[in-house]
């Protein structure tokens, strides 16, 4: 099912989106045709093979604090809605991915170290064909990664409460860096951020944004001449907040998708590298 943008978000004929609005997928979980939830995703690609990037608690029907989402029905499939933007037009296409190869055997990869406790999980896309994909690449976040500081900005860009900026466009949330990025939170590979998120954003590229202009300013705080265009750096995956009564958040850092793909192992621990 494909949308067309109202035509007042066209700007003398040309319609100009921030490419992160367009890059967050929202996603609708589903238990046969049955909505579940929904949350954020977003895709990036290895070797030709897309996948879709979002949190292991958002397909499997449980909050970050293992709380059953929306009617407690466990999702068996996921319907991402994907983006396609011209100079004129915006429309978005919903494509389904199932879940599990068989009940008990999940399609998605998980961390080959740490397993379900990291709240990130790759997804391949079997029904991508056709699609104007937006892919973010985690490999060139490592060296402004390195160089990010506490205090620095950053933006958690989702599908808040469920809501959109138009169409299915995402929703900019912003929040500062909150423990030092380089030190593993927890002993995991994530950090924290604090920002005012809600539920909707689990799965949400959290990225660094410089915009365009004669100076470029870096996530690291250093400054550098001559004209830039925006660029989104990916800094993380958001998977939620520390707890309800807190504004922190974690976010696990770029290098766990890399991990994920790369390890190519199911939940059950069988490795799918061959295949």
């Amino acid at each position: 099912m494909t949308y067309s943008a109202p035509t007042c978000l066209a700007r003398e004929h040309r319609l100009s989106v921030a490419e992160p609005s367009a890059r967050s997928l929202m996603l609708e979980m589903l238990a046969g045709d049955t909505l579940v939830a929904r949350g954020t995703g977003f895709v990036v690609v290895t070797d030709a093979q897309p996948f879709l990037i979002t949190n292991r608690h958002n397909l499997i029907g449980r909050d970050s604090d293992n709380e059953p989402l929306g009617n407690g029905r466990i999702p068996t499939r996921v319907g991402i809605w994907h983006s396609a933007v011209t100079t004129d037009s915006i429309g978005w296409t919903q494509r389904t991915e199932e879940l599990y190869f068989e009940p008990g055997s999940p399609r998605w990869l998980e961390h080959p170290q740490h397993g379900r406790r990291v709240d990130v999980v790759a997804l391949p896309l079997h029904s991508a064909d056709g699609l104007q994909l937006r892919p973010y690449n985690p490999a060139a976040s490592n060296p402004s990664f390195v160089n990010m500081e506490v205090s620095a900005d950053v933006f958690i860009v989702g599908f808040p409460f469920n809501l959109a900026a138009g169409g299915r466009l995402a929703i900019w949330s912003r929040g500062t860096v909150a423990t030092d990025p380089i030190i593993d939170y927890d002993g995991l590979p994530q950090f924290l951020v604090d920002s005012r998120t809600r539920q909707g954003q689990s799965g949400s590229p959290v990225i660094h944004w410089s915009q365009a202009s004669g100076t470029t300013r870096h996530p690291d705080g250093s400054v550098s001449m001559g004209y830039s265009p925006p660029t989104a750096t990916l800094l993380g995956v958001y998977s939620g907040r520390v707890n309800k009564e807190s504004d922190l958040g974690r976010v696990w850092k770029p290098q766990v998708i890399a991990e994920i793909i790369r390890g190519q192992m199911n939940p059950t621990g069988e490795s799918l590298a061959s295949g």
